[in-house]
């Protein structure tokens, strides 16, 4: 299921960056793929990083309300430092509880960062990381995301 899942990524970020061609895409704004770390096809590397569940068995409700808003405080802090591109529950994946796509390469970095997760430190989570080569354009989406959001999580 889970090469399944990362099977799915790559092609989708294979299709999302294009195909080699001969010539220059029209459209090319050196200045951007410059800023975004793009690569001759617009893609990069990132982190993927595949939410699990832990092996906690945290009962107390409060206790696990404090932990998931830990955990959704520190996602907003990632974003707004720039080290997270996109993340999101997997609604359908009893193995899985979500993901988060990093703007590193470095899987000792990702690692620093996902440790700090609230939920990760209480064992609600753990994280298994795997570099995703995708479109350079991902992280343009917080941006737009924000001017879309009615609310905060």
């Amino acid at each position: 299921m889970t090469r399944a899942l990362l099977s799915l990524f790559l092609v989708f970020g294979l299709l999302a960056g294009g195909v080699a061609s001969d010539s220059k895409a029209p459209d090319f704004d050196a200045e951007l793929a410059e800023r975004l770390g793009a690569d001759v096809y617009g893609m990069r590397l990132y982190t993927l990083a595949l939410l699990e569940p832990g092996d906690s068995q945290i009962a107390d409700p409060e206790q696990l309300a404090s932990i998931q808003r830990g955990h959704l405080a520190h996602i907003r802090r990632m974003a707004d430092e720039g080290h997270l591109v996109l993340a999101g529950p997997l609604l359908d994946a009893p193995d899985l509880r979500g993901l988060f796509i990093l703007a590193t390469d470095d899987l000792d970095e990702a690692r620093a960062l996902v440790s700090l997760d609230p939920a990760v430190q209480a064992g609600r989570l753990t994280i298994r990381l795997e570099r995703w080569y995708g479109s350079a354009a991902l992280p343009e989406l917080t941006n737009i995301h924000a001017r879309i959001a009615r609310e905060n999580p």
